[in-house]
């Protein structure tokens, strides 16, 4: 396990920081847990690193979905009210931003799987036209094609962050 988290660590924490917006070590943690707990089950068809890569986008939504984080980021009570009015801009920004990475992960999420995959290896992964070829065994202009269109349907989907 110590072999696990040297050579992929970095890679965990540029996910966690893209998917949230901050670096988050439970996040990290948990993905070591995971990682450890279905070892077992992890199956040799693609790259580890991909496979530890999902893991990690997975707590990611998790993350945001947990009634941990809404009551953290949406809830107000009678007591903290005045420190909710009080929230300076920075947070304000960083709240901001993290709802929007939600929201765009949601819409990720609803991409039919063959558009949702090319998009998660190009854009969480940073792989080229080629590996992701190589990946999906399919050709480059394929790739190509499918960014393109994912592309369309997110930004259509999302039109509405750009008025922002």
């Amino acid at each position: 396990m110590k072999q696990i988290i040297t050579e992929h660590r970095g890679r965990i924490k540029a996910i966690i920081k893209k998917l949230t917006g901050t670096y988050n070590e439970d996040i990290e943690q948990e993905v070591y847990i995971k990682t450890w707990q279905n070892l077992d089950k992890y199956q040799e068809q693609g790259k580890f690193s991909q496979w530890i890569g999902m893991i990690t986008a997975n707590l990611c939504r998790d993350y945001f979905r947990s009634r941990a984080w809404h009551e953290q980021n949406l809830s107000i009570s009678d007591e903290n009210i005045s420190e909710t009015t009080a929230v300076s801009a920075a947070q304000e920004e960083i709240t901001d931003a993290k709802t929007r990475q939600k929201i765009i992960l949601k819409a990720v999420d609803s991409l039919p799987k063959h558009l949702r995959e090319v998009i998660y290896l190009f854009e969480f992964e940073e792989k080229t036209y080629e590996d992701i070829a190589k990946k999906t065994k399919v050709p480059i202009g394929t790739v190509k094609s499918r960014l393109f269109n994912a592309r369309k349907i997110l930004s259509e989907k999302l039109q509405f962050l750009k008025g922002e």
